[in-house]
């Protein structure tokens, strides 16, 4: 098992969503992740559109690792 912490300042979409894919896969894989959301990252509920779905990701996410903005 590994520690990861992932920060995020992105304001684009595709990435925000990409680095959200990274941390969940790493909690499957039975690692502990924290994701830190900085500079434009922190409107994500903003950003979020239909392709890619900022908020479901980031409730999948909450539900097994550590989330900060």
């Amino acid at each position: 098992m590994k520690n990861w912490a992932i920060v995020i300042s992105s304001g684009e979409a595709e990435t925000i969503f990409n680095a959200l894919r990274l941390a969940s896969t790493a909690l499957k894989h039975n690692n502990e992740v924290s994701v830190f959301m900085l500079g434009q990252a922190v409107d994500y509920e903003i950003i979020s559109n239909l392709q890619f779905d900022l908020k479901s990701q980031v409730a999948e996410f909450q539900d097994r690792g550590d989330f900060y903005v």
